[in-house]
């Protein structure tokens, strides 16, 4: 293969991008194709009403700190900006229940409603976070090989096993209960008040399409508990999401690597069972010693490779890989600053607010959509970003942003075309009901369903995560059993996007362990 690239990404988003710069940073001649205008995907920062700036992931917690650091972020313009209170949820009616970051304060706010669980609050958080740093360690390391595991596999699943165990027999038992359990039955164990379960069950089941007594969704607590596990904290980026894109394609440049933008590719080349490089919807053709696909598993398999190429097995699983996404995102220009009545005076704006009252609530909203409909009342979770970071609205304005859940990929009834301003429409008719002068401070809206993020993104079923973050999509099986290891039945072609172990969320994990299995695979070779 003369003049071939060494490596060709497909696909510039966060994790393709730290894939380019490790894989470039090793002294390979690396060139990364996005087919959009600018790289990052949905890690982008973008006007949709002129002056108003928003960022379809807004927040950001669990970023490796190594990457971080290796990739020196912060010279490169990335900042994080942290907010306080972590949440609010609003009640229907009642006393909104603001959970600050200071555990002491967070209780008080608790103890107003409920002394019992403002005592269980901090033993829960205790018990999730030990859970989680349990975890953590798994997300940077390549799931085992499960029919013959190495010795170092063996030696790293009996350090965590250990780990776990010196927490103590109780903290083992809970560790090896709760992902199995519902949130329903986990969070009823430990609390009473309505706003407070709902609140951990929003945010575990942020992005899942199961409801809070659906089996196995306390899985998404341990989530949900990872960046705090790890000294670190959920906060915004200043001048939005798309600062880290940029940063990363930056030392990825330095690094060596090319990075072309407006590149779409049409499909992977193969020659006899190996990739051989891509083939661009302009036509031109591309040759590489290897091929890095950051899209997510289905559109990689089923759309960029010939069915001929794959076994019948493997074509089935991916098939059956679940990627119904069940979230519409609003985004709002403001002309002044929302009021909200509940939460007392003028001039306490919440960064970050959600509206899901009771765990009833999510799983009526969840009951519309399992059978193709869009919720009646869907759960809202909200983000003002310029309440911290004024620089992504004209000064005195701002910019809300809005995940609503559920609202599935497949409608039964029409199409997301028609349907668009309803959900649009539900979503402003619940804010209203908080925010009073909503309607008066509207200037623009953007709204993206779930087609419109596959569409624009490229997320096919317009899934966040690439794929359910469910626990039989997760680890060694991610994105199938058997090919959980960032290979793939194609020789030389890797993924290194959020459909590969450990998932979704702005983490640059897969990118960072891609990386490393690739040049493992590169030095194995040339031994």
């Amino acid at each position: 293969m003369e003049g071939a690239q060494d490596i060709v990404i497909v696909g510039g988003g966060h994790n393709g991008l730290v894939a380019a710069a490790y894989l470039a940073r090793a002294g390979r001649r690396v060139l990364v194709l996005e087919k959009r205008s600018s790289v990052g995907g949905p890690i982008v920062t973008e006007e949709f009403r002129p002056g108003f700036r928003a960022s379809p992931a807004a927040v950001c917690g669990l970023l490796r700190r190594g990457i971080i650091e290796d990739l020196q972020l912060a010279r490169r313009g990335l900042t994080f900006v942290p907010f306080d209170p972590a949440v609010v949820a609003l009640a229907d009616g009642g006393t909104p229940l603001t959970l600050w970051r200071d555990e002491g304060r967070a209780q008080r706010a608790i103890a107003a409603s409920s002394p019992a669980d403002a005592a269980a609050y901090p033993k829960f958080r205790a018990l999730m976070m030990r859970i989680a740093a349990v975890v953590d360690p798994v997300l940077a390391n390549t799931p085992p090989t499960v029919e013959s595991p190495s010795l170092g596999d063996e030696w790293f699943l009996f350090r965590r096993a250990l780990r776990l165990r010196r927490l103590g027999k109780d903290v083992m038992f809970e560790a090896l209960r709760v992902p199995f359990m519902s949130l329903h039955a986990v969070l009823g164990e430990w609390f009473e008040l309505d706003a407070l379960k709902a609140s951990f069950a929003l945010s575990g089941l942020f992005g899942v399409f199961r409801g809070p007594w659906s089996p196995y969704t306390s899985f998404g607590l341990i989530h949900h508990f990872l960046a705090e596990a790890t000294g670190g904290a959920t906060a915004f980026i200043r001048g939005g999401s798309g600062v880290l894109s940029n940063a990363l394609a930056a030392a990825a440049q330095e690094a060596g690597a090319t990075i072309r933008t407006n590149a779409e590719v049409r499909r992977v080349l193969t020659e006899d069972g190996r990739a051989s490089g891509v083939e661009l919807a302009s036509g031109e053709t591309i040759p590489a010693r290897i091929v890095v696909s950051n899209a997510d598993p289905r559109r990689t398999f089923l759309h960029l490779l010939d069915p001929a190429d794959l076994g019948a097995d493997f074509l089935w699983r991916v098939r059956n890989y679940s990627v119904e996404g069940c979230i519409t995102q609003v985004h709002l220009a403001l002309d002044a600053a929302p009021k909200i009545p509940a939460l007392g005076g003028e001039g306490f704006l919440p960064p970050h607010f959600q509206v899901a009252p009771s765990e009833e609530y999510i799983e009526r909203a969840y009951d519309d959509a399992k059978h193709g409909g869009i919720s009646k009342a869907p759960t809202l979770d909200v983000v003002i970003p310029s309440a911290v970071d004024p620089s992504l609205a004209p000064p005195g304005k701002h910019v809300m942003s809005v995940l609503a859940q559920y609202t599935p990929y497949h409608l039964k009834r029409g199409t997301w075309e028609d349907r668009k301003e309803e959900i649009a429409d539900r979503v402003l008719e619940i804010l209203e009901a908080h925010i009073t002068n909503l309607r008066s401070i509207l200037v623009g809206q953007e709204v993206l369903t779930p087609a419109d993020l596959e569409a624009r993104y490229g997320l096919s079923g317009g899934h966040i995560f690439h794929g359910e973050m469910t626990l039989n999509q997760m680890y060694v099986l991610r994105p199938v059993p058997g090919w959980g290891r960032y290979r793939t039945p194609i020789e030389n072609l890797y993924l290194c996007g959020s459909g590969a172990h450990p998932g979704g969320g702005i983490t640059g994990a897969p990118g960072y362990n891609a990386a490393r299995e690739i040049l493992k695979d590169l030095r194995s070779r040339a031994a």
